[in-house]
């Protein structure tokens, strides 16, 4: 069965930063197209940072480019987001997913974590 795990999120003042973690089980990450998206409050899911699964290269919106890194521990079957310089409009709830092969191209998934709420106050 697959399963993705959320954690880490929680409350930051303006400028601060938060590590989430995305733990999986039921594949191997080097199989699967991984991303992280956030639903913000009022707002549709915004996918803005995913790794293909054909080189490993990662991808990032602008809204977050600069200030946001993806990373992933095969050994640990752990996906990792590092989110610096967070601002307000930040606020979400920050979820994983993955999509067996394929590139970031698509912005669909088929498997979802339940997510993790990040907020930052102004």
């Amino acid at each position: 069965e697959v399963q993705l795990v959320e954690s880490g999120g929680g409350l930051v003042q303006a400028g601060g930063s938060l590590r989430l973690s995305c733990v999986v089980s039921g594949f191997t990450l080097d199989a699967y197209a991984i991303a992280w998206a956030r639903r913000a409050p009022g707002k549709g899911r915004e996918t803005f940072s995913c790794i293909s699964s054909y080189d490993n290269s990662t991808y990032y919106k602008d809204s977050v480019k600069g200030r946001f890194t993806m990373s992933s521990d095969n050994t640990k079957n752990t996906v990792y987001l590092q989110m610096n310089s967070m601002k307000p409009e930040d606020t979400a709830v920050y979820l994983c997913a993955a999509r067996e092969s394929g590139g970031c191209a698509s912005v669909w998934y088929e498997y979802w974590g339940r997510g993790t709420q990040g907020t930052v106050s102004s």
